[in-house]
C-alpha cells in the first residue's frame, strides 16, 4: 500500500469516526445522567436525515436552513421522548426504563415505515461538498473535510455548554447525585429534557452528513450506526464525553484499517465491532476514560 493510499484511508476513517463520536455522545450523556441506554438514540439520526430529506426535495429550503431546521426537530423529538416515554418511569426499576427505550425506538422505526415507506429515497448533495481536493493520487473530498471540522465544533459547543454554563453545572450534579440535586431546587426533570435534546440534536447532525456520505435515507438507517456508536461509547467509557469522541475515532479507524489491510475480510466488518465490545467488557469494563459506577437496582 502506498503512502498516498495510506492518507486516503486515514480521511475515510476520520470521517466515519466522527459520525460515529457525534452519536457516541448522546448515549454517554444520558448514561451519565440516568445510567440509562438510550436505544432509541439511532433513529434520531434517522429522523434528521428525513427532515434534511423533505426540507430541500419538498419544501425547497436551501440545504443549510433545512440542516438547522433538521437538528432543532430531533432535538424537541429527543425532548418528547424523555417526556412521554421515560419521565413517567423515573422511579421505576431500571428495566422498565430499558423496555420502555427498545419499545420507543420499534415504534418510531415502524412509524417511519408507515409514513415515509419503507423505499431508499435520495438527498441532495450541496456541489460545495462533492467536490475534491486532487494533491497527486489522493483525493479528498469537501465533505471528507467538513464532517471532522463540523464535529471539532459541535463537540467544542457542547463542551462549552456542559462545562460554562448553569445547565451544565446541573448536568453535571445531577450525574452525581440526582436526588440532592433535586432537593438544591434545580428543576431536575427540564435539564434531563435538555439533555436528551442535546443528544438528539447532535445525532441529527450526524444523521445528516451520514445521509451525505452514503446519498439516501430509509426508515432503518440509524440501527448499525447507533449499535457502533453504542460500542464507541463503551469503548471511550461510557459517561465521558472526551470518552465517546475517542471511542468514536477510534471505532472508525478500526473498520477502516481493517478493510484496507485485509480486504478479503470487508465483508466482516460490522463483527469486528462487536469482537471489539466484547474485548473491551472482559479487559476494561470502564472504558479508556470511563469512571466506575455505582448501578442502584
Amino acid at each position: 500500500m502506498s503512502f498516498e493510499m495510506f492518507l486516503q484511508h486515514c480521511f475515510n476513517a476520520l470521517t466515519l469516526g466522527s459520525l460515529y463520536a457525534l452519536i457516541a455522545i448522546g448515549y454517554t450523556m444520558v448514561y451519565g445522567i440516568l445510567r440509562l441506554i438510550n436505544f432509541a438514540h439511532g433513529d434520531s439520526l434517522m429522523v434528521g436525515a428525513y427532515f434534511i430529506f423533505f426540507g430541500t426535495f419538498a419544501f425547497g429550503w436551501p440545504w443549510g436552513v433545512a440542516a438547522v431546521i433538521s437538528v432543532l426537530g430531533a432535538g424537541l423529538l429527543g425532548v418528547l421522548i424523555d417526556r412521554v416515554a421515560y419521565r413517567p418511569l423515573r422511579d421505576a426499576p431500571r428495566i422498565s426504563a430499558l423496555i420502555s427505550a427498545i419499545a420507543v425506538s420499534f415504534l418510531i422505526e415502524s412509524l417511519a415505515v408507515v409514513i415515509f415507506t419503507g423505499q431508499p429515497r435520495p438527498v441532495l448533495q450541496p456541489e460545495w461538498l462533492t467536490n475534491a481536493w486532487q494533491i497527486g493520487n489522493l483525493r479528498i473530498t469537501h465533505l471528507a473535510a467538513f464532517v471532522p471540522g463540523m464535529t471539532i465544533i459541535l463537540v467544542c459547543m457542547l463542551l462549552y455548554i456542559v462545562y460554562r454554563t448553569k445547565p451544565g453545572l446541573a448536568m453535571r450534579a445531577i450525574s452525581k447525585d440526582i436526588e440532592t440535586t433535586r432537593l438544591l431546587g434545580v428543576r431536575v426533570d427540564n435539564v434531563i429534557a435538555l439533555t436528551f435534546g442535546l443528544g438528539s440534536a447532535l445525532a441529527a447532525a450526524a444523521g445528516i452528513m451520514w445521509a451525505l456520505r452514503y446519498p439516501q435515507v430509509h426508515p432503518y438507517m440509524g440501527v448499525m450506526p447507533g449499535l457502533k456508536a453504542f460500542i464507541a461509547a463503551v469503548f471511550g467509557g461510557i459517561g465521558s464525553i472526551e470518552g465517546a469522541v475517542l471511542g468514536g475515532v477510534a471505532l472508525g479507524f478500526v473498520e477502516i484499517m481493517t478493510v484496507a489491510f485485509m480486504p478479503e475480510l470487508s465483508g466482516y466488518r460490522d463483527a469486528f465491532a462487536f469482537i471489539l465490545l466484547v474485548l473491551v467488557l472482559l479487559v476494561k469494563p470502564t472504558g479508556l476514560l470511563g469512571e466506575r459506577m455505582e448501578e442502584k437496582i
